[in-house]
């Protein structure tokens, strides 16, 4: 529970115990340790100082800390890290445009000091409570809508270690050693994000990017169908145990002939395999994106046909035959470099002693 101190002649300050933070943020080690620094930092948002947290969610993970202060936490029920709603996982901006809400909060400094101080005594006189009170208020539709876009389970990648910047310039020199991801960044406007335009639901890239989605009912990438006409599978996530083959099967068979359906619970996915196009095209139209089947919301989107490379356009039917292959292996490794074909291994023949040998002519 966080306590605010305040004095007539000076700003006030959040004194609290322990983070508000949602599940993928916090990590999925159970013995986190955690370093509490006092007045730390401003709040990003209403700039007002506020306890700083600090904790590592996991191993190869980067240290992570609060950003904003707990009453403006609870003012949008987001958590003080990602600023995502903690029940839904998912940006302001999605969630106030499903459950039809608007943002009355003020922008200008001396404002948002005077809306802070108001909501902080708000809290105190309601029990601390967290500002998600009013949604179960909204429409079932919106409700659902958030349902069918939220994740099932934590995200943690979103933990992982930043990009080497180092790598990109092509100058790193730490190799393996080095503790940041050696990848190439994503170029789009996800590159460019706002603090406070997430918080505030306003210009946040993510939301736009969620809102044109094939779930959310836009016109998303996803949504047409491919262009390639041999693709004819649906790929299925969020399956659980609880979900079995015949389940699916018998959701699926009122729309086309199926094929055959893969289920690998392992990886929470299943695909669903038409004999038809028309089966498959039918069967996207009609779940829209998203099903419900045993109670569990299900993702529905089109499978990815498998890329051709240049080694699948050499590889011959002689070289796949069960004979070449007992050839191969009856064949032996391979000879080291600049050595004749005849070179034996000392595990080949056991009446040579030493680390190499030739055969005897």
């Amino acid at each position: 529970m966080a306590q605010i101190k305040a004095d007539p002649n000076k700003v006030a300050w959040e004194e609290a115990e322990f983070p508000i933070l949602c599940e993928t943020c916090l990590g999925d080690n159970p013995y986190l340790r955690m370093t509490k620094q006092s007045l730390a930092k401003e709040c990003k948002v209403c700039t007002r100082p506020f306890t700083v947290f600090r904790w590592c969610p996991g191993v190869g993970m980067r240290f992570k800390k609060t950003e904003i202060c707990q009453t403006c936490a609870k003012v949008k029920n987001v958590c003080q890290t990602c600023l995502l709603d903690l029940e839904f996982g998912l940006p302001v901006q999605v969630r106030d445009t499903a459950l039809g809400l608007e943002d009355n909060a003020p922008r200008s400094d001396v404002n948002k000091e005077y809306f802070a101080q108001n909501m902080d005594a708000h809290f105190q006189d309601n029990g601390d409570e967290l500002g998600s009170s009013g949604f179960g208020k909204a429409e079932p539709a919106g409700r659902e809508l958030l349902k069918r876009l939220q994740r099932t389970e934590p995200y943690y990648r979103r933990n992982r270690q930043h990009i080497c910047s180092f790598f990109v310039k092509g100058n790193c020199t730490r190799g393996a050693e080095c503790p940041y991801r050696h990848e190439l960044p994503q170029e789009g406007e996800l590159r460019h994000q706002n603090i406070r335009d997430r918080y505030y639901g306003t210009n946040d890239p993510v939301a736009r990017k969620i809102l044109s989605g094939p779930r959310a009912g836009g016109a998303g990438r996803q949504f047409t169908p491919p262009e390639d006409k041999t693709i004819t599978s649906l790929f299925i996530t969020g399956v659980t145990e609880a979900i079995t083959e015949p389940d699916l099967k018998g959701h699926f068979y009122a729309f086309g002939e199926v094929k055959s359906i893969v289920v690998v619970h392992k990886s929470k996915c299943a695909f669903v395999n038409f004999t038809t196009r028309v089966g498959a095209e039918l069967a996207f139209e009609k779940t829209g994106g998203g099903v419900n089947i045993q109670g569990i919301p299900l993702r529905v989107s089109w499978a990815r046909s498998r890329p051709v490379g240049a080694r699948s356009e050499q590889r011959t039917e002689a070289e796949a035959s069960p004979a070449a292959v007992m050839d191969a292996l009856q064949a032996g490794p391979p000879p080291p470099p600049g050595s004749s074909s005849s070179f034996n291994y000392p595990s080949q023949d056991p009446t040579y002693q030493g680390s190499t040998s030739r055969r005897k002519p």
